[in-house]
């Protein structure tokens, strides 16, 4: 696989393109099929900015040396650390394009709400005190991948913000959470050797585990939670989200983790188009 493609983890991509759909089905006939691909644009670039300025500041701060979970460039030797920063800082002005046109498009708000997503994305691990170090992380994911990127998408084709909208917004924050979470169970050993105190090195083994199948169940009623009838086909991915639970549960650890990431953005991304076909049918 291309370099690039690998620190693009297209498995984690499913966090970006979830929201954008959800929204875009809630849209209705307001539906506007050029803002929604700016919007996705955003989401989907502004996710590979993410995982390149990861890459970068965790293989400076030499916290990747022993990690267990996808190669990552820095660390490897794959590529230079200044080659990964331009990767992620090229990936942010990507984004930043598509939202100053929709912001031209809607509100120049955007702009200022795109700066604050691109500053958490690389305050995450980048800087003297990256939040992420801080178990900080599922709140800045469950923000800007959950609540900003639906709700977002949801206003620049309606021009409005509804509390339906907020309520679609939380599976997929939930979600995104959970692929977070599944990473951080992953590394939490490693994590802990090296200082990084992320949620799940600050709660221990179980109680990450926990949280995760938490954060399945959250989606799940969130879904419920919205009262249109046709939101009870989520529960066709009850059996994919009690499956992963299960095995997180079980205790599997280390390398027998990496499948369940992708099994995790597998359920998001068939969550999302689940939801969507109901949202569409209302």
């Amino acid at each position: 696989m291309n370099k690039w493609l690998l620190g693009a983890r297209p498995r984690t991509l499913s966090a970006a393109i979830a929201p954008v759909v959800i929204a875009s089905a809630l849209a209705g006939s307001e539906f506007n099929w050029f803002r929604a691909a700016l919007a996705l644009k955003v989401a989907v670039w502004l996710q590979i900015g993410v995982n390149y300025a990861n890459d970068y500041s965790d293989g400076v701060k030499g916290t990747d040396e022993n990690r267990i979970g996808p190669t990552r460039l820095v660390a490897s030797g794959l590529a230079s650390a200044s080659a990964v920063k331009n990767a992620a800082f090229i990936s942010f002005a990507i984004a930043s394009v598509a939202g100053v046109w929709l912001s031209l498009l809607t509100s120049p708000l955007l702009i200022l709400v795109g700066m604050l997503a691109i500053a958490a994305a690389w305050g995450y691990t980048g800087g003297k005190n990256p939040y992420g170090y801080s178990g900080l992380g599922e709140i800045s994911v469950f923000t800007f991948f959950g609540l900003v990127a639906t709700m977002g998408t949801y206003y620049v084709q309606t021009g409005t913000i509804t509390m339906l909208s907020f309520i679609v917004a939380i599976p997929m924050g939930a979600l995104a959470c959970a692929i977070l979470a599944i990473n951080n169970i992953r590394d939490r050993a490693q994590d802990e050797l090296v200082g990084k105190k992320t949620l799940a090195v600050r709660l221990g083994d179980l109680k990450a585990r926990r949280v995760f199948v938490t954060l399945l169940v959250l989606a799940h009623g969130a879904a419920i939670a919205t009262l249109i009838p046709a939101a009870m086909l989520t529960l066709l991915m009850t059996p994919m989200s009690y499956s992963i639970s299960k095995l997180v549960l079980s205790g599997v650890s280390g390398k027998d983790l990496i499948p369940v990431l992708g099994r995790t953005g597998k359920l998001q991304l068939m969550f999302a188009i689940v939801f969507a076909l109901a949202l569409a049918i209302q």
